[in-house]
């Protein structure tokens, strides 16, 4: 019987904690190995992870210095037994029956790769329909369906949706002090991959916006929004970038073509959204980024699979984007609430 490992970061949750291990024991798939690492809380964290352990021999807890979510993780992997490789961060929980789920549908489709739909818990939380089925994904196929945010299947980046057979992942580690981590990993594993299985139920439920989170930023200080443009200019979109020389590097020629598109994509969404936050710096900042690219943004424009949409507005952006962020307003004012009534 395969085992799976289990790896539950957990820094500062004391309040969190406790629902995230219960869920996880309360697997009706029971050969787990869980590593659950104290990523150097000063609360009552450390406590309650010796407390679980002490109930439950599956659990090992390794206590350490902290080193940020990449360096909990690393420090799990060092020591992973299982066949199979799951995150679990440790402010979300799952439902009782994911590993057996995500398992079962691995092992009938000879597949190394398996993700599961998630569900947002919380005031903004995002309300999705989810079909039950599980469908079966060459890496050509999850790669497209990742690369452009397919709601189809919805793969999303983070790991914590996702159960990886070990061999697939072996060696691949997190880079420690960076943030939006899970980019590279996930992108690595993708392209590696033979096949994948996206099971599509919520069995995953992420904690949005948890009080004092870097990404909650409604009514936020000048500092975390600081915080929040720095984890863009300096994790997110250098990750975004080398992952699209990755996707090149394994001859992924035109995944990495359609990832360029999508990235351009993004950083006119991150553009508006600097603006509506009022980061103005920021939004100026992005701006002369993208417009420093304009020949390689001309290329890639260029694909037949770029809508006519989209190719407007990178056009208005590049002629100005201040023009573009009027024209962008005007429209979410005007013409969406029109069409939604």
């Amino acid at each position: 019987m395969n085992k799976i490992s289990v790896i539950v970061p957990a820094y500062n949750i004391e309040k969190y904690l406790p629902r995230c291990l219960d869920s996880i024991i309360a697997q009706t798939y029971e050969n787990l190995e869980i590593i659950l690492v104290d990523d150097g809380s000063t609360d009552n964290t450390p406590k309650i992870c010796d407390e679980y352990a002490s109930k439950d021999s599956r659990i090992t807890v390794i206590h350490q210095e902290n080193k940020g979510l990449s360096g909990a993780r690393n420090s799990a992997l060092k020591i992973v037994m299982g066949d199979y490789i799951g995150y679990v961060d440790g402010d979300d929980y799952i439902d009782p029956s994911m590993y057996e789920l995500m398992l079962k549908a691995m092992e009938e489709n000879d597949a190394d790769l398996s993700v599961c739909g998630y569900e947002q818990v919380g005031e903004d939380a995002r309300k999705v329909e989810f079909s039950g089925e599980t469908y079966i994904l060459s890496k050509e196929e999850a790669l497209d369906a990742y690369i452009q945010d397919n709601r189809s299947f919805h793969i999303y980046n983070s790991v914590w949706s996702k159960l990886f057979k070990k061999e697939l992942i072996d060696g691949v580690t997190f880079p420690v002090g960076r943030n939006s981590e899970d980019i590279m990993y996930t992108g690595r594993a993708l392209s590696h991959c033979s096949k994948c299985v996206f099971v599509d139920k919520p069995l995953y439920f992420y904690i949005l916006d948890r009080a004092g989170s870097i990404m909650n930023t409604k009514n936020a200080s000048r500092e975390t929004l600081s915080k929040f443009a720095n984890r863009r200019f300096n994790d997110e979109i250098p990750f975004w970038k080398e992952q699209i020389l990755l996707f090149k590097k394994e001859g992924l020629i035109e995944q990495s073509i359609l990832a360029e598109y999508h990235f351009y994509k993004r950083m006119l969404f991150y553009y508006i959204d600097f603006r509506n936050r009022g980061m103005k710096e920021e939004a100026k900042r992005l701006s002369k980024n993208i417009l420093s690219e304009k020949n390689n943004i001309a290329l890639v424009y260029e694909n037949d699979f770029v809508k006519r949409g989209d190719r407007a507005r990178m056009k208005l952006f590049l002629k100005s984007p201040s023009l573009y962020y009027r024209t962008v307003s005007i429209y979410e004012k005007t013409i969406i609430p029109l069409r939604n009534k």
